[in-house]
């Protein structure tokens, strides 16, 4: 019992020097009432006068809402949904939220509607950008397990862009549409990676203030493997260059590395290509690499692939272990790019997190049973880059989820990370933190802030019991304000953190 009572004692002593209160000011909003329930966040963004636009999807609608900078409504409308249309991506520009959805009236026909919210007018305009045909039951903006953007805007605000794949039985092809921004009339289609024989994996989409689009993509070699018999990559990677009269193909030179996807970052008036690399296959992560691109010249400036920093395996793993695996250079698996992000010095960060499916089988008696699929949402991995591309540090949480639990933003060129987690932060023996809910354990909100260097400081938002339970997932970053909403069905409450 005495040593029960002193380990209890030193668990105390390890929690109160590893979290502290945050330092950003908090405050929530007043509580109101959605007409439908709804729980799933589409899209939310805030204007420059610090209104509030928030799109949601209920089961047979999506919900357009409006919110003043105080968060009271001001504007609701709900529009009522086919079970055959679906959300495909969003835009943000002028005061106008632009969400796209792609209807299938027919197995060989789509539509793409573009629905529009304005935060100044307060109001709400549904359009057509464009219908087609494609062949069985193709969903026109692939798959969307893979890393997939297929929307961009440039960034004066005057086009947007749209990739759709266009894969006919005996030939892959691929299409861009370039649009005004502010009319949504068409100003040119292109189509490219056109091939009866090479399958292409669009990745990430960029477009400038001129109009050139650049489409970065995963083009195999033969079938839709990853590596060839002898082991090496079946695949390399192409950037297009796309205008209304002409296409052109720069390909990154792999030697080892073997990359699950890229994104598109810009920087300084260059492009960099950035991503995770493994030397073993597609899934796994040995360390960060970053292209840059001259545009102008249209080749690959520089090349950097680097090993993940020893700083990663400790938070996961521990020192003790880390020791070991990062002298044999063990890989990370299974992680995804959710977040990109640049600070006012030209630094980017790469944010992903580790998630992958299980399955069991659950005897339910003489009538057999039946398969239980569980989702994992777990450790987070943060890699910073310079503006050269050069790896400054990597860190990562060792967290467990079930459901997608956090969100990341850049205040003052500190990286902020908010998500929920046990109450109390465990300082475990082997110098990781864990950032996970006990079984009895209630749950606290978090901020884990990371100064420019990399150190990190564990804050605590709030306990939830007694408080409103906040989905940081579900939340947005602008005019320096991280805005978030509660999850209840029908009453709802936002949290603003500044």
């Amino acid at each position: 019992m005495k040593k029960l009572l002193i380990l209890s004692l030193l668990l105390i002593v390890q929690l109160s020097f590893s979290q502290s209160t945050t330092n950003l000011k908090v405050s929530e909003s007043a509580e109101y009432k959605d007409k439908v329930k709804s729980l799933d966040v589409l899209t939310i963004h805030t204007n420059n006068s610090g209104e509030t636009g928030i799109v949601r999807n209920a089961k047979r609608d999506f919900l357009f809402d409006i919110f003043d900078s105080n968060l009271n409504k001001t504007f609701s409308k709900v529009v009522e949904s086919d079970k055959k249309e679906t959300y495909v991506g969003d835009l943000f520009y002028n005061n106008t939220i632009k969400l796209f959805t792609v209807f299938a009236p027919k197995k060989d026909e789509r539509i793409v509607y573009c629905h529009t919210l304005n935060l100044n007018t307060k109001s709400y305009n549904k359009s057509t950008i464009f219908s087609t045909t494609v062949e069985k039951k193709q969903s026109l903006f692939g798959s969307r397990k893979n890393h997939n953007t297929s929307f961009a805007l440039s960034n004066n605000g005057k086009y947007f862009a749209i990739a759709t794949d266009n894969i006919r039985k005996h030939k892959n092809s691929y299409t861009i549409r370039v649009f005004d921004a502010e009319t949504e009339k068409l100003i040119y289609t292109k189509a490219y990676q056109e091939s009866e024989k090479k399958n292409f994996e669009h990745n990430d989409l960029h477009i400038d203030n001129n109009g050139t689009v650049y489409s970065l993509g995963k083009l195999y070699l033969k079938g839709r493997s990853n590596k060839k018999f002898n082991g090496d990559a079946n695949y390399k990677f192409v950037l297009n260059k796309i205008t209304k009269d002409s296409n052109t193909e720069l390909v990154l030179e792999l030697k080892d590395e073997h990359i699950q996807s890229l994104s598109i970052s810009e920087n300084n008036n260059q492009l960099h290509l950035m991503g995770f690399y493994s030397e073993l296959n597609v899934g796994r992560i040995k360390g960060g690499c970053d292209f840059v691109i001259d545009t102008n010249n249209f080749n690959v400036k520089s090349k950097k692939a680097q090993a993940l920093p020893k700083q990663v395996y400790e938070d996961l793993y521990g020192y003790r272990t880390a020791k070991r695996k990062n002298k044999k250079k063990k890989e990370l698996r299974n992680f995804y790019i959710d977040y990109v992000l640049t600070d006012s010095k030209g630094g980017t960060f790469l944010i992903a997190e580790e998630f992958y499916i299980t399955q069991v089988y659950v005897q339910t008696g003489m009538s057999g049973g039946y398969w239980q699929t569980t989702y994992h949402y777990d450790d987070i991995l943060i890699l910073k880059f310079s503006p050269s591309g050069e790896l400054a540090w990597g860190r990562s949480i060792f967290k467990r989820a079930n459901v997608p639990s956090y969100n990341t933003f850049l205040k003052n060129d500190k990286l902020h990370v908010v998500l929920n987690s046990g109450k109390n932060l465990t300082e475990k023996n082997d110098g990781r933190t864990k950032v996970s809910k006990g079984w009895f354990e209630s749950s606290a909100l978090y901020d884990f802030e990371y100064t420019t260097n990399g150190e990190v400081s564990y804050n605590k938002i709030q306990d939830n019991r007694g408080n409103t339970y906040y989905l940081p997932n579900y939340g947005t970053f602008e005019l320096d304000k991280f805005i978030m909403m509660s999850d209840g069905r029908k009453k709802k409450i936002f949290m603003t953190l500044e």
